[in-house]
């Protein structure tokens, strides 16, 4: 799909989580995880046996799956749901899965009940992993969806007409608009951060491309410290695998470096012309995800250019 198509198809996944409660929700995720992974296994009810305490499960990867998607969120209520899924799965299929994961319909992030759950879990069941699924990781599954199956999906069509978008990731306002405030002009003289620049050499990244990630490398610190801290962690790691995830997208369609790059500026702000602050605070955050190696190939150890490109 176009970016343009992909925007439109993150509005409507947008609404449909805003809307989606209790068994519409696991429809939706029924449908969305069967769609991707052939090994997985949409358990439905059987009368007196109920689901056995599975929402899903995926043959291969050995997960269980136990969605929880309420109208009204309580903290009380997760711990009891949460509870009573995994003493149920430990119960009733102990031996089919490795992983337990949590599924929500909590387009905010991840309840602190549900961090506290999943770090309690861990401790006192160390032989199973445990892992929370919401909105960003739900997203991440539907990008990798074709037009015809996300329509499937989403339960609606995708029109192939260009559209304009202003706005992208809302998951990235809060970052952008603290780099937007707090971002001083790059001193060219400070040194780069521990980045071989070779990577930007292995990656034909020239010209303008190149010098927007240098001076972007220089104040990517100021990610790093956006996302310190246990709370945001979790957040950060979602937000990565969302530019890997995009990014292996954009390569299968774009050669052109220069215009991998461009694609992925659109995908944390949109195809509008943003204001030149906020086009340079993106630039800082795609600095910082090229320096964790999120985005862009990584070039095999000993590899040196033809010709090289002093930074």
């Amino acid at each position: 799909m176009r970016y343009e198509q992909r925007a439109y198809a993150r509005v409507k996944f947008l609404e449909l989580m805003a809307e989606l409660y209790e068994n519409d929700f696991e429809n939706f995720f029924h449908r969305l995880m069967c769609s991707r992974y052939p090994d997985f296994l949409d358990v439905r009810t059987a009368g007196s046996l109920g689901d056995m305490s599975a929402d899903g499960l995926a043959l291969h990867s050995r997960k269980l799956y136990a969605c929880y998607a309420p109208q009204t969120v309580k903290p009380s209520e997760i711990r009891k749901k949460f509870r009573g899924d995994l003493a149920g799965a430990l119960a009733k299929r102990r031996g089919q899965f490795n992983t337990f994961v949590f599924v929500h319909n909590d387009r905010r992030g991840v309840h602190p009940e549900v961090t506290a759950m999943l770090t309690e879990a861990a401790t006192s069941t160390p032989d199973i992993r445990f892992e929370q699924m919401g909105s960003r990781r739900l997203w991440h599954e539907c990008m990798q969806l074709d037009q015809m199956t996300a329509e499937d999906v989403l339960r609606c069509e995708i029109p192939i007409k260009e559209m304009t978008f202003g706005v992208g990731m809302e998951d990235l306002e809060p970052l952008l608009k603290q780099l937007q405030e707090i971002r001083a002009s790059s001193d060219p003289l400070m040194p780069l951060p521990d980045v071989r620049i070779e990577k930007l050499d292995f990656n034909r990244l020239e010209g303008e491309a190149r010098e927007d990630l240098l001076r972007g490398m220089r104040q990517a610190h100021l990610v790093e410290a956006f996302y310190a801290g246990s709370m945001r962690e979790l957040e950060h790691d979602e937000v990565a695998q969302g530019f890997r995830v995009y990014y292996e997208q954009v390569c299968r369609e774009w050669d052109d470096p220069e215009d991998v790059l461009w694609q992925l500026q659109m995908y944390m702000l949109g195809n509008a012309q943003p204001r030149p602050k906020v086009l340079r605070a993106a630039l800082v955050v795609l600095a910082h995800f090229f320096g964790r190696c999120d985005i862009f190939k990584v070039p095999p150890a000993g590899w040196r250019p033809e010709v090289g490109i002093s930074a």
